[in-house]
């Protein structure tokens, strides 16, 4: 059966995205009282994530679709966009946003970073079984099935995608071998119960003040931060030359070629020498994962040229483009949420939701025990969530100089997401009666 979108050529389809971004700065800059007050409330990041999510639920754009071709065949395609924004345009953003940070600076932030991610994990951990309780309790064969087809053996791939990532998400639909003719539903239920997470999320940020009062929080280190980057950003600033800009570029796309020739070569090194990493059912398997090395690799480099003259380049706007970079991802990301997906199956959407819920139940609960920023909470959880593609965009939200946090936390999920995974498998096995 066809569902091609209206327009499918990719170089329109980033047409089309830049057409978004265009429109939600222009309004949002927007002296019009209409605008001003509309952007006081939503933020403009939430709608350059938001309006690609609309093209692709009005049918005008699609991350996928299928045709049928002249022999009755059904033909598979893949829009690139997503692709080329989180592996060209993401570690480019990393190393441009990293450039002028001040390590020590974050390590002073503390240990409620650590703390927050933790708590999200766990919340993923121990949401998936009770989700699995409550559900049951009032429709059983949603959350039933025997064999390959039981319902938390597809979940637990949930589990290993909200923890750490794809790779870890490949490598729990190995280990509990789930029917792959019913997979294609799990993924629907990632995709969007993580991007309505993601939206509430951005749209907390615009009034992360109110939150941190309600919370309680401390953010006089995140602040110290911010101000420290924003003041030697403004020491050194200066209009840009075109051979600034191209050397920024040059800067950002080379340690990119270098991060991804690192993750090529580690990887193959790690998948040939290492049993545990090649086996795709093991736990080490995601070091196995090229996207992991290069996310690495480029916040790596980022933060070792922070401390070379180089930083200087953020005088010239080097974050500004990072976002720029940023922003495009966000729009990709937008683009995978179709909301007409809600009704596929709304009852394994329920499960999500429900969670969903749990997770967040706990990471505020312990901020609020603990008093952890607002920012912490959102970075913790999309650290787990959406690990390096969404935990920087988040970070980044707050402010630029806050965008390697996200990394750094989404980097050690990766290393934890097959184990978490693991437990959260079994402990829904059992919460299935299986």
């Amino acid at each position: 059966m066809e569902n091609q979108p209206l327009f499918t050529d990719d170089t329109i389809v980033f047409g089309l995205l830049m057409l978004t971004l265009g429109f939600v700065f222009y309004t949002s800059s927007s002296q019009n009282s209409f605008w001003k007050k509309f952007y006081k409330y939503i933020p403009a990041l939430l709608m350059a994530y938001m309006l690609p999510g609309a093209l692709t639920t009005f049918g005008i754009i699609a991350p996928e679709w299928t045709s049928i071709n002249p022999s009755g065949e059904i033909v598979e395609h893949k829009s690139q966009a997503y692709y080329i924004a989180s592996r060209f345009m993401l570690p480019a953003a990393l190393v441009l946003m990293t450039l002028s940070i001040d390590l020590k600076a974050i390590y002073n932030l503390g240990s409620k970073a650590l703390i927050m991610f933790l708590t999200g994990t766990v919340g993923v951990i121990i949401g998936g079984p009770i989700a699995i309780l409550l559900i049951s309790m009032v429709s059983p064969e949603t959350v039933g099935g025997a064999g390959p087809d039981a319902v938390w053996r597809g979940l637990a791939t949930l589990a290993g995608s909200w923890i750490g990532g794809g790779a870890n998400q490949a490598a729990m639909l190995e280990i509990y071998k789930f029917n792959t003719d019913n997979y294609a539903g799990m993924v629907i239920v990632d995709i969007v119960v993580a991007n309505i997470w993601m939206a509430i999320l951005l749209l907390g940020i615009g009034k992360s003040e109110k939150i941190d009062k309600w919370l309680k929080a401390d953010t006089s280190a995140i602040e110290a931060l911010k101000e420290k980057v924003s003041s030697y950003a403004a020491k050194i600033s200066r209009n840009p030359t075109l051979s600034d800009l191209m050397i920024i570029l040059g800067i950002a796309f080379t340690v990119v070629g270098i991060a991804h020739f690192g993750a090529n070569n580690i990887s193959a090194f790690l998948k040939s020498n290492f049993d545990a990493v090649r086996d795709t059912s093991s736990a080490m398997s995601s070091f196995g994962s090229q996207f992991f090395w290069m996310i690495t690799i480029a916040t790596m480099l980022g933060i070792l040229l922070s401390f070379t003259k180089l930083r200087k380049y953020e005088g010239a706007g080097a974050s500004k483009i990072g976002s720029v970079f940023i922003y495009i991802l966000v729009a990709s990301i937008g683009m995978k949420m179709d909301l007409t997906k809600i009704v596929e199956n709304p009852g394994l959407i329920f499960v999500g939701l429900v969670w969903m819920a749990i997770h967040v139940g706990l990471l505020f609960l312990v901020a609020k025990i603990i008093k952890a920023p607002y920012f912490f909470l959102a970075v913790g959880s999309k650290a787990n969530i959406g690990g390096a593609a969404s935990a920087p965009v988040v970070a980044a939200a707050f402010h630029p100089s806050l965008a390697t946090v996200g990394v750094l936390l989404a980097v050690f999920g990766y290393v934890v997401g097959t184990y978490g995974a693991m437990l959260c498998a079994e402990l829904m096995k059992i919460a299935a009666g299986g």
